[in-house]
C-alpha cells in the first residue's frame, strides 16, 4: 500500500461505521487502514470485527488495555505496524472528503508536513448522516444545507467544506501559517520516528497529539504545509472533552528543552 491511514478510535462503533464509509469512496485506493484502538470495550471489539470482516477495505486493527486516554501510545503502536512509509492521522469522528487520501498523498514531500481542516457539523446534520448516505456524497452534495445551517443553526467552518482544485486559489488561500490538527495530517515515517513519534505523557485530549508533534517536527526541520479546502474532513457532532491542564505543563517543560526526540515515544 502507498499509504497507511491511522484512525484513533474509542468505543464509539456509530461514528467508524461513518468514517469507514468515507473512506470507501475515495477517489485514491492504495492505502491501508489502522484503527488504533484505546482500549474499546467487548461490546464495541465484536462489533468491530464484524465491520471489519465485512468492509471491502484494508483494515488492520491494533488495541491495547483501557487504562484511560492513551491516544499517543495506541498511535505509536499503529505507527510500528504500518506497512507504508507515508501516514495520514484520522479521528475516528472526521468523515473524510472523497478527494482527502488523494490529496494528502499528491502532495506529500520529505521533511514536510500536511495539515488539512475540518468542517464542525452540527447535531442536526450529524442526525441525518448513515453509512450508505455517506458513500453517496451526502456531505458533499449538501454543502449549501451545511452552510445553511452555519448561519442558521449550529455548524461552524462550512467554509472549510470548499473543495477548491485551482492551485493558484490554494496558494492564495494557504499563504496563511496553520496549524497541526490531530485529527488531519499527514506525514512520511522517517520524519514520525525522527523525532521518535508522539509523546505517551500526554494522557487527555489537549495539546499531546497536535500542539507537541508539530513544536518537535518544527525544532528538526520539517515545514508544516496548510491543505485547507483540500484535504477535507467533516467533524461529527458530540459533546465536548475535557481538556487536561497537565498537558499544559507537560507541553511547558518540552519548550523549554528545546528538545525534539522525545524520550517518552515509540523508543523507551
Amino acid at each position: 500500500m502507498k499509504t497507511s491511514i491511522i484512525i484513533a478510535f474509542y468505543n464509539r462503533i456509530d461514528f467508524i461505521q461513518l468514517v469507514l464509509a468515507g473512506f470507501e469512496r475515495q477517489s485514491f485506493k492504495e492505502f491501508e487502514i489502522i484503527i488504533a484502538d484505546d482500549g474499546s470495550d467487548e461490546k464495541s471489539l465484536y462489533e468491530l470485527k464484524e465491520i471489519i470482516k465485512k468492509s471491502s477495505l484494508s483494515i488492520k486493527h491494533v488495541w491495547h488495555e483501557d487504562k484511560g486516554f492513551r491516544k499517543n501510545k495506541i498511535l505509536n503502536k499503529a505507527v510500528i505496524e504500518s506497512a507504508s512509509d507515508y501516514l495520514v492521522f484520522v479521528d475516528g469522528d472526521c468523515i473524510p472528503h472523497r478527494e482527502f487520501t488523494a490529496e494528502h498523498f499528491r502532495n506529500r514531500a520529505e521533511k514536510k508536513c500536511l495539515a488539512g481542516r475540518r468542517v464542525n457539523l452540527s447535531k442536526r446534520i450529524t442526525s441525518k448522516l448513515n453509512p450508505e448516505e455517506i458513500k453517496n456524497g451526502f456531505l458533499e452534495k449538501k454543502l449549501v444545507t451545511i452552510l445553511f445551517d452555519s448561519i442558521f443553526g449550529k455548524t461552524y467552518d462550512a467554509e472549510k467544506g470548499f473543495y477548491i482544485k485551482s492551485q493558484f486559489v490554494r496558494e492564495i488561500i494557504n499563504r496563511k501559517k496553520r496549524g497541526l490538527l490531530g485529527s488531519n495530517f499527514s506525514i512520511h515515517k522517517k520524519d514520525l520516528l525522527d523525532i521518535n513519534g508522539f509523546d505517551e505523557r500526554y494522557d487527555g485530549a489537549s495539546v499531546g497529539e497536535d500542539t507537541d508533534i508539530q513544536f518537535r517536527l518544527e525544532l528538526n526541520g520539517v515545514k508544516i504545509e496548510s491543505l485547507n479546502n483540500a484535504a477535507i474532513q467533516y467533524h461529527i457532532y458530540h459533546d465536548y472533552q475535557e481538556r487536561a491542564m497537565k498537558n499544559w505543563e507537560i507541553f511547558k517543560s518540552v519548550k523549554k528543552s528545546g528538545i525534539y526526540f522525545t524520550p517518552y515515544g515509540i523508543q523507551k
